[in-house]
């Protein structure tokens, strides 16, 4: 990637935003170029056909989930919709094992079974990736059911879903549960600006997410996420002190902006190649970091080709692991199913 000049939002955190440390700056490059590189090897791997079924990839919005998992501490608990490769990774969940799951292998986190949708890791505090968009209200639930989130124990429901979900009922009675109860839940509206196809200008009455909780007592505030992770970072620890400290829910609404069509299916014709050339040129968030790191002598370009470099190797590792990897004995059929 060649060094350009720095936009002008490029130089700085955001007012009020506190500054990342150069380590800080490293590992959120680091992260959300893992995502990145990881999410178009699974393209081209769909594209071969080695990956069937849906696959909806999120280039482009990785600061929003590398931002909140920094702000995130140890047992927190994650729940996304069906876009949930980028969590999976920033949560810390192996490429290996998120790549063998895309192409049905017994390695993968749900032993091939899942797919594209449906992972999930115990272990990372992760429960999924959901095919069914708008059931926001399930990581407000689950915690009641189970094992409670109180403020007692100090943990966080992060419940991520997207401007298209946010219109659908069932996302209110989830708001309203969780602020009867006092749920520590925070929920992440990812507003990448068009939903499954419909810009949000046509679909929405009220295209302020943040306040989409106003008449349910919920708290919300919007959130550059395309900037850097700086700022969801930031806002991102508002908001789960807020949920901690038993206020119960809150909203962000993470402004972002995803490159690709909705799935691997959508040729995107209903936004200009220019739109989209022009967000990644003046607002990428993975270039801003780059440009802040170069900008301030943190680094060198030799050190990010190395860096660069570690991730392409790790994300070939995992697609050579995904396609060599065997596929699930049949009798996984009657396995891990609830009766």
């Amino acid at each position: 990637m060649a060094a350009r000049k720095p936009s002008a939002r490029a130089e700085a955190a955001p007012a009020g935003v506190p500054t990342f440390t150069k380590e800080q700056e490293l590992l959120a490059y680091r992260e959300m170029l893992l995502i990145r590189r990881f999410e178009e090897k699974a393209g081209q791997m769909y594209g071969m056909g080695l990956i069937g079924g849906f696959c909806h990839l999120y280039i482009g919005q990785e600061a929003v989930v590398v931002g909140m998992q920094m702000a995130m501490k140890q047992g927190d608990q994650v729940i996304t919709g069906y876009r949930d490769h980028g969590h999976m990774l920033a949560t810390g969940m192996e490429s290996r094992g998120v790549m063998a799951e895309l192409t049905g292998r017994k390695g993968g986190y749900s032993k091939g079974k899942g797919g594209s949708m449906h992972m999930f890791s115990i272990e990372k505090q992760f429960f999924g990736g959901h095919g069914i968009v708008g059931c926001a209200g399930v990581a407000g639930h689950r915690p009641r059911l189970r094992e409670p989130l109180s403020a007692e124990n100090g943990s966080v429901s992060v419940t991520y879903f997207g401007d298209g979900a946010a219109n659908q009922g069932q996302v209110y009675e989830s708001f309203n549960m969780a602020e009867l109860w006092k749920l520590p839940v925070v929920y992440v509206i990812e507003n990448n600006k068009y939903a499954m196809g419909s810009a949000v200008s046509r679909a929405s009455a009220q295209t302020d997410f943040s306040k989409r909780g106003q008449s349910f007592n919920i708290p919300g505030e919007q959130v550059d996420g395309m900037d850097s992770a700086q700022p969801v970072k930031a806002a991102g620890e508002r908001a789960l002190e807020f949920a901690r400290s038993g206020k119960g829910p809150y909203i962000l609404e993470m402004q972002t902006y995803r490159y690709r069509g909705h799935s691997m299916s959508d040729p995107a014709k209903y936004r200009s190649k220019e739109e989209v050339q022009k967000m990644r040129t003046e607002h990428d968030p993975i270039e801003q970091v780059r440009n802040r790191l170069l900008e301030a002598g943190l680094v060198t370009e030799d050190e990010l080709k190395k860096v660069d470099a570690e991730i392409r190797d790790i994300v070939n590792d995992a697609a050579d692991f995904a396609t060599h990897d065997p596929e699930p004995d049949p009798s996984e059929l009657y396995t891990d199913i609830v009766r």
